[in-house]
C-alpha cells in the first residue's frame, strides 16, 4: 500500500471485529511511528496500549459511569472552541449529520444518539486501544507534534491492513482511565485510538472534505 492509498483509505472506523491484533504488529507500527516529526526531537508523546483483560476492565468501569448518567470528569482542555464560527460550525454539523444518517438515527432521537456516543467507550468493538498522553508542561507546538505522531500511527496501521478511530472522548473519563494505566501525575490524557480489523457489516459514514480552493491558497508567478 503506497502513501496515497493509505491516506485515502484512512478514516474513523466505528465498527470492528473482535479479531486480536498481534502484538508484534503494534510494536512494528509504534517503532516506525517514532520517526514522526518532532520539534527539537522532544518526542512529547507517551503511549499506552491496552488489550485483553486491562482493556476489558477499562471498558467495564467506564460503561458503569456512562450508565449512571455520569457526565464525566472536569475537562483539562477544550475539544473545540466554545464559539465555532463559519465555516467550522457548518463542517462539524455536517459531519455529525452524515454519521447519524449512516446509523439510521434521526435528529430528535436523543437516546439513539447517546448510544452512538457511548459506543466510543466500548472502542466500537475493537480489541486494542492506544492512549496518548502528553507532559503537562508541553506547549501548543508539542501538541501539534503529538497530532503528527498519531496520524503516522494511523497510516502505518493501514499499511498493516488495520483500521483505527482517534477519540478525544476518552479524555471525558480520564480519571477512570488513569485508574487502569496509572500514568505519572505530570501527564495529561490527550486522546485514545481504537485499533483493529474493520467490521465490513458496520454502517459506514465517509465524511466529506472541503474543496481545495476553500483551504489552500497558491501564490505563484515570477520575480
Amino acid at each position: 500500500m503506497d502513501v496515497y492509498e493509505a491516506v485515502a483509505s484512512r478514516r474513523a472506523v466505528r465498527g470492528f471485529t473482535d479479531e486480536p491484533v498481534p502484538r508484534e504488529v503494534l510494536e512494528r507500527v509504534l517503532h516506525a511511528a517514532a520517526r514522526s516529526p518532532s520539534g527539537g526531537n522532544l518526542q512529547p508523546w507517551n503511549t499506552y496500549v491496552l488489550t485483553g483483560a486491562p482493556l476489558a476492565g477499562l471498558k467495564k468501569r467506564v460503561a458503569e459511569r456512562v450508565a449512571s448518567g455520569d457526565p464525566g470528569d472536569e475537562r483539562e482542555y477544550a475539544m473545540y472552541p466554545p464559539e465555532l464560527e463559519s465555516p467550522y460550525r457548518e463542517r462539524r454539523a455536517a459531519a455529525a449529520e452524515q454519521r447519524y444518517a449512516a446509523l439510521g438515527v434521526s435528529r430528535g432521537d436523543e437516546r439513539a444518539r447517546a448510544r452512538a456516543v457511548a459506543a466510543n467507550w466500548d472502542c466500537f468493538g475493537a480489541p486494542a486501544l492506544l492512549l496518548c498522553y502528553l507532559d503537562r508542561r508541553m506547549g501548543r507546538a508539542q501538541w501539534a507534534d503529538a497530532g503528527m505522531y498519531l496520524q503516522t500511527v494511523m497510516l502505518l496501521l493501514r499499511a498493516e491492513g488495520l483500521h483505527s478511530c482517534a477519540q478525544m472522548a476518552w479524555s471525558v473519563y480520564r480519571a477512570t482511565v488513569a485508574g487502569v494505566v496509572s500514568p505519572p501525575e505530570g501527564l495529561i490524557l490527550f486522546c485514545g485510538m481504537s485499533i483493529g480489523f474493520e467490521d465490513a457489516t458496520a454502517p459506514l459514514a465517509r465524511t466529506h472534505r472541503a474543496p481545495l480552493a476553500e483551504t489552500v491558497t497558491f501564490l505563484t508567478g515570477h520575480l
